[in-house]
C-alpha cells in the first residue's frame, strides 16, 4: 500500500506546469498523513495540486508540488514563476514531503508546504507546552505557504522551537533561503502577507497567507 501511494505522489509528467484536481491515490495519502480529517474547514474537493518550476539549492532545475485552495492556485502559480525567474531557491517542494511516510521526509526538515489541516501554532513566547491554539491555521484551508522554514524559522522572544535554525534568528545577515523584500513583494503582488511583517515579538519568517495572519 505504501508502496502504491509513494508511486502516486511521484511527478506525472502529464501534469507539470499545472493546476489540477487531486487524484484518488493523492487524497488517499493526505488522509493517511494525518492531514485531513472530519471537521476540516475545507473539502479535498476545494483544492488543487498546483506544479510549479522552482530553483533547487543545488542551483538546478526542479518540478514542485504544493497543495492549495482551487480559489488562490493561479495567483500562487505567477508567484512561483517570479520565485524562478529571480533565482530564489527553494529546498524541498514535493508532495511526499508533507504526505509521504516518515522515510520520505527530508532529514533537513527543510521542505516548503501548504496545505495542512491543523490548528495554528502558538509563539514560542506563549510557554504554551502544546504549541497549539485552538484555532485553524491558514493553512487548515489551503491559503498559506511555509517557505523554506529552516531559513525563515518562526521566532519568539528571540526563539524557535526549531533547533536546526537558530543560526537564522539573525535576519541581519543574509543567507541562501532567507526570504528578502523581493519576495515579501512578489506574495504582495497577489495580495499575501508576510509572517515576518508582523507587530510584536512574534515572527513567522517563513509564512505566507491569503490573510495575513
Amino acid at each position: 500500500m505504501l508502496a502504491a501511494v509513494l508511486l502516486a505522489l511521484a511527478l506525472p509528467a502529464a501534469h507539470t506546469r499545472s493546476i489540477r484536481p487531486l487524484t484518488r491515490a493523492e487524497r488517499a495519502a493526505v488522509v493517511q498523513a494525518g492531514e485531513y480529517h472530519t471537521g476540516c474547514p475545507v473539502t479535498l474537493g476545494q483544492v488543487r495540486v498546483l506544479t510549479v518550476a522552482y530553483r533547487g539549492f543545488d542551483r538546478r532545475s526542479h518540478l514542485g508540488q504544493l497543495i492549495v485552495d482551487a480559489r488562490v492556485a493561479a495567483g500562487l502559480r505567477r508567484v512561483f514563476a517570479g520565485l524562478y525567474r529571480m533565482g530564489f531557491p527553494i529546498h524541498h517542494m514535493q508532495l511526499a514531503d508533507t504526505y509521504g511516510s516518515r522515510k520520505s521526509v527530508p532529514s533537513d526538515g527543510d521542505f516548503t508546504a501548504s496545505f495542512e489541516c491543523r490548528q495554528a501554532a502558538s509563539s514560542p513566547c506563549s510557554g504554551n507546552p502544546t504549541g497549539r491554539t485552538g484555532s485553524w491555521s491558514e493553512h487548515a484551508y489551503g491559503e498559506a505557504v511555509d517557505l523554506d522554514p529552516v531559513e525563515n524559522p518562526y521566532v519568539g522572544c528571540g526563539m524557535t522551537r526549531d533547533r536546526t535554525a537558530l543560526s537564522y534568528l539573525d535576519r541581519s545577515r543574509h543567507r541562501r533561503g532567507m526570504v528578502t523584500p523581493a519576495v515579501v513583494q512578489l506574495f504582495a503582488s497577489i495580495g499575501w502577507g508576510w509572517g515576518g511583517s508582523w507587530a510584536g515579538s512574534t515572527k513567522d519568517y517563513m509564512h505566507f497567507s491569503a490573510s495575513g495572519h
